[in-house]
């Protein structure tokens, strides 16, 4: 596996991205190589410099990230004019970032910045929705793992709640 905390951001972004590259993500581990090399064909590698939105709250959501370096803040808008965003939760290496392009009205749910210089695979959601379409076991194989995501951060969403009430 390839440590990507410890390489050059300029080598990584010369990197083709390819099945062997996605096979090394924890979020694709086991997904078979034809469906890899659709997933390839629809991505490709960005950075983002600290404090950088990736995303906001209520935009659509056409892109699909897996962090390969980097941190970003998944927040929730401050409740009040002038309010600071509540952390939900914090998105490292080897994490995805985004769901809300798999379910319409394919909308971001929460805002995302990145707090670390941060390196990312993106995928485009509406050629995903097609491939996933197309080949109903990759989509039945995406939903699966996005659904474990899912589940993941309306957890810590619950949990910032309940801080933020004490």
């Amino acid at each position: 596996m390839i440590e990507y905390q410890h390489m050059d951001t300029r080598e990584i972004l010369n990197m083709d991205i390819n099945t062997t590259l996605l096979s090394q993500q924890p979020f694709l581990k086991g997904i078979a190589r034809e469906q890899l090399d659709l997933l390839s064909d629809n991505a490709m590698v960005v950075e983002f410099p600290v404090g950088k939105m990736i995303f906001n709250e209520g935009l659509a959501a056409n892109r699909f990230y897996i962090i390969l370096k980097g941190e970003v803040a998944l927040e929730s808008a401050p409740t009040k004019k002038g309010g600071k965003p509540t952390l939900i939760q914090t998105i490292k290496s080897g994490d995805v970032l985004g769901w809300s392009w798999l379910f319409p009205p394919y909308l971001w749910n929460f805002d995302a910045r990145a707090v670390k210089p941060t390196t990312a695979i993106i995928l485009f959601a509406a050629n995903l929705r097609k491939q996933c379409d197309n080949d109903p076991r990759l989509g039945f194989e995406l939903m699966k793992r996005v659904s474990k995501v899912m589940v993941t951060r309306l957890q810590a969403t619950r949990q910032q709640l309940l801080k933020a009430k004490k």
